[in-house]
């Protein structure tokens, strides 16, 4: 097993990144992010994954232990190999995967290329409860009045008729975008329901 491979970059492609470590040219399969973010020539470090299947070897790069670690649970999904797994990673940041798991948003993974509705649900009941939820940040550091105001908001959208998970994401989301006051938070929550439907 490769589990990280040092040297300089000589080269990559679109999902590609060729290392040149002591001499010799490591050939590997990565995200599009990832083969973006690299130059030839320059020193760097990939955390990798040697998958073996039908007598063939690939090797798998990836930037940091979070994308690692969430290909290898993809993996475990029934019907999601390392190409697929790689194709979300592609596709999702880590944090909207966690998201998506933790909302059960199966819609989510149809975006990726390959995945229909069964894989895409297969994805989020098999990997509940294996991916930390995403953090929160916004909602933490919100000022009391900004509490206050997102406690009203949501009141009001579940009066409206919206679940009150949707409506708190909603008010998160439009929190995170700037909106300010009760008004101006409705109308950015409701912008956001909207453009879920």
């Amino acid at each position: 097993m490769i589990g990280f491979l040092r040297g300089v970059v000589a080269g990559s492609g679109a999902e590609q990144l060729t290392l040149d470590v002591g001499g010799v040219g490591y050939v590997m399969s990565v995200t599009a992010e990832h083969a973006r973010t690299v130059r030839a020539g320059e020193e760097t470090t990939v955390l990798t994954t040697l998958v073996i299947r039908d007598e063939v070897v690939t090797l798998y790069g990836f930037r940091t232990p979070e994308e690692k670690g969430l290909f290898d649970v993809l993996r475990s999904v029934s019907g999601v190999g390392p190409k697929l797994a790689l194709a979300v990673l592609s596709a999702l940041t880590p944090e909207r995967i966690a998201q998506a798991v933790a909302d059960e948003d199966a819609k989510a993974f149809q975006t990726v290329s390959g995945i229909g509705a069964k894989t895409a649900k297969l994805i989020t009941v098999q990997l509940a409860g294996r991916i930390a939820p995403p953090q929160r940040p916004a909602a933490a550091a919100a000022t009391p009045a900004a509490q206050a105001s997102s406690v009203h908001v949501t009141a009001a959208l579940v009066g409206l008729g919206w679940v009150e998970r949707d409506a708190q994401q909603a008010v998160e989301q439009a929190l995170a975008a700037g909106a300010q006051g009760e008004d101006g938070l409705l109308r950015a929550a409701l912008g956001v329901l909207g453009g879920a439907r």
